[in-house]
């Protein structure tokens, strides 16, 4: 399988970046990403998903409800708001701007809802040259869905995230079976590197656009090339009972975190000014 889907070789009109379940070989993970000046018709299917702004603000109207999402700029410059969709419903979203739809797989309805920026919890996580900022807007701790897992990760130019490398292929104690989607974004038109090994095997330079699938196998680092920072929205769900993020760090290189503890996070993070 082809776990590196390079930018608009997975496009379908109106979609400049479609993964589905299907597509993917695996049983509930999928995202769309949509660019839009006017108007777009989307339906959910059978799964749960995100209308989460990249760039630019809309209104969604979805079973008679009306959202407006401010937005933002650009994935660098604050977090966002989003909306989240029910499945087997149509929404309309009108505006200007770049959209991911993540989604899951799931066999309950839940309401549509609208979550604030200020709502998203920010983590600064890690230390270093391995510092990284995570927004966690769709998590078992910060918003309620039945399956989907959504985060973005920020990391600043020179540093490595996703890291020390992890899985989450076994339900085990502390770890759980969730397949996982990256799409990435890298300021200024560079380029950043993607790893994942063991069951499965990548080494990507990746840029704006590109998606790394991970259906199992360790994954990490990601790696963001001097002088361009690298953003990447992950998308999670899978098979087990209990919606949770549980993963286990590879043994050869868990050491790493604790060396952390003795330095600081990097200064350029947090990234934006207008949360």
């Amino acid at each position: 399988m082809n776990l590196y889907r390079e930018a608009g070789s997975t496009a379908e009109k109106p979609f400049d970046v479609v993964v589905t379940p299907e597509s993917a070989g695996w049983g509930y993970s999928g995202l769309r990403v949509l660019d839009l000046d006017g108007v777009q018709t989307v339906s959910t299917g059978d799964s749960e998903t995100l209308v989460l702004p990249l760039s630019g603000g809309c209104t969604v109207a979805v079973a008679g409800e009306s959202f407006t999402l401010r937005g933002r700029t650009g994935v660098f410059d604050a977090v966002t708001d989003f909306v989240y969709l029910p499945r087997d419903a149509e929404a309309t979203i009108t505006g200007r701007g770049r959209f991911a739809l993540p989604s899951a797989k799931t066999g309950k309805r839940l309401p549509a809802r609208y979550q604030p920026a200020e709502a998203t919890p920010v983590e600064l996580r890690g230390a270093g040259n391995c510092s990284r900022q995570v927004n966690n807007y769709c998590l078992p701790h910060t918003f309620e869905a039945d399956r989907l897992l959504v985060c973005e990760v920020l990391t600043p130019g020179g540093n490595w995230s996703s890291y020390p490398p992890h899985k989450h292929d076994e339900a085990r104690e502390g770890e759980s079976v969730l397949e996982e989607i990256y799409y990435f974004e890298v300021s200024g038109g560079g380029m950043g590197y993607q790893r994942v090994y063991g069951s499965s095997d990548v080494l990507a330079e990746v840029r704006s656009g590109d998606v790394v699938l991970i259906p199992h196998g360790w994954h990490g680092p990601s790696m963001a090339a001097p002088g361009y920072d690298l953003y990447y929205l992950n998308v999670m769900a899978g098979p087990g009972p209990e919606r949770a993020w549980l993963i286990s760090d590879d043994p050869a290189h868990a050491w790493v975190r604790q060396t952390w503890e003795s330095r600081e996070v990097d200064p350029r993070l947090p990234f934006g000014s207008d949360r």
